[in-house]
């Protein structure tokens, strides 16, 4: 005969009920449960070990941008006339066994007349220590305050050259930090003009539908059918010759934006369609909300984790897309300084096989693209609710 087991005694917690304490199942189960989507988003990306390290070097890039005439040792358009194609000096700390800090030794020069060639010597002789807070070239910082404090300087009676000089003798380490203030900044006012374009006409699209859908559809197709590349040569082309170096910048900026934007108004289109078919958006129309409320309050926050995602992953393009024109010597020009403008003087093969150190510009693009794109692939994890 089969028994059952004993019951167990049931236990009540005499203690009165507060709502706001903490759960029986735990503090860490509490706090899932009672996370909003940002903070799992958070969570999330968090785990993404490669896109969290991304995200550290964007930041330290961007956080660098407002000071590039304090972080940079010089002027960017400071030129050494005897310093002409001089090559990287290395930083060392140690001479002759003992620890004396970051110093460099002086460069010392000759002729060679079978080569016509600059030819460098270093002289180990005399260490010449990095001064760090110090005083340098003087400079407009933000164009608003008159400064010369620099985060690190060359040695008194010295040379600096990191990354060596170009054929006027100019420091190509500091023109590369001056570099990343254009080609960093393109890529943000460009994503934020190709926003602005794909979510007002996806969101048209999307939610109106009928023939609004029609002719914006018809029209992406058109701009997708062009080949990009020649159409952002004829563009640039296209800007006055004349136009002010701040005028070129907004030029191209405006140009990539405009390029970049019916890929996202296809996106915005196809989440809208999805959407608005959903429940609380029948009940905001019901209750008199007008279209553009409801495009802006309810249905592009619902997916604005996909939209920062698609940010992410476009940025990248902006900032390739202006290097290549800058390259080609259709983008930005002279005083203007970027990677672009930079990797133009390294067109000249021959140039480059005698001095290859004028490549360097290339390695900060190759670090933000990648982080730009591991960033982005965290994001699209963390913002998926089936991953």
């Amino acid at each position: 005969m089969n028994t059952l087991p004993p019951l167990k005694k049931h236990y009540v917690d005499p203690a009165p009920f507060d709502p706001g304490a903490t759960e029986p199942l735990g503090s860490e189960n509490e706090a899932f449960y009672r996370a909003s989507s940002w903070q799992l988003m958070w969570w999330k990306f968090r785990r993404h070990k490669v896109a969290l390290a991304a995200a550290i070097i964007l930041l330290f890039f961007y956080l660098m941008v407002p000071f590039v005439e304090i972080i940079a040792p010089y002027n960017q358009t400071k030129r050494h006339g005897d310093f002409l194609y001089a090559p990287p000096q290395s930083i060392h700390l140690m001479h002759e066994g003992r620890l004396i800090g970051p110093y460099v030794y002086p460069y010392k020069f000759t002729f060679d007349m079978d080569t016509f060639r600059r030819v460098y010597t270093v002289d180990r002789s005399q260490p010449q220590p990095i001064r760090f807070f110090c005083r340098a070239d003087a400079y407009e910082f933000w164009g608003l305050i008159n400064s010369d404090i620099h985060l690190f300087c060359p040695p008194e009676n010295g040379t600096m050259f990191i990354l060596g000089t170009d054929r006027l003798g100019r420091d190509l380490f500091s023109r590369i930090i001056y570099g990343a203030r254009i080609s960093l900044t393109i890529g943000i006012i460009g994503i934020a003009v190709s926003f602005t374009l794909g979510l007002f006409f996806g969101g048209l699209a999307g939610y109106l539908g009928g023939w609004v859908d029609h002719v914006i559809q018809r029209v992406i197709e058109i701009l997708r059918s062009l080949p990009e590349l020649p159409l952002w040569l004829a563009l640039s082309a296209a800007l006055p010759a004349n136009w002010s170096p701040i005028l070129v910048f907004f030029g191209i900026t405006i140009i990539l934006g405009l390029l970049d934007w019916p890929g996202l108004a296809r996106a915005v289109r196809s989440k809208l369609l999805s959407l608005r078919e959903e429940d609380y958006v029948k009940a905001a129309e019901l209750m008199g909300a007008s279209k553009q409320r409801i495009i802006a309050r309810h249905l592009i926050p619902n997916f604005m984790s996909h939209l920062i995602a698609s940010a992410t992953l476009s940025i990248p393009s902006m900032i390739l897309g202006e290097t290549a024109l800058s390259f080609l010597g259709l983008g930005l020009r002279p005083p203007v300084t970027s990677w672009g403008v930079l990797l133009n003087e390294a067109q000249n093969l021959a140039a480059v096989q005698l001095h290859p150190w004028l490549l360097f510009p290339m390695v900060p693009v190759i670090i933000v693209v990648l982080a730009f794109n591991f960033m982005g692939d965290g994001l699209r994890d963390a913002a998926d609710p089936y991953h």
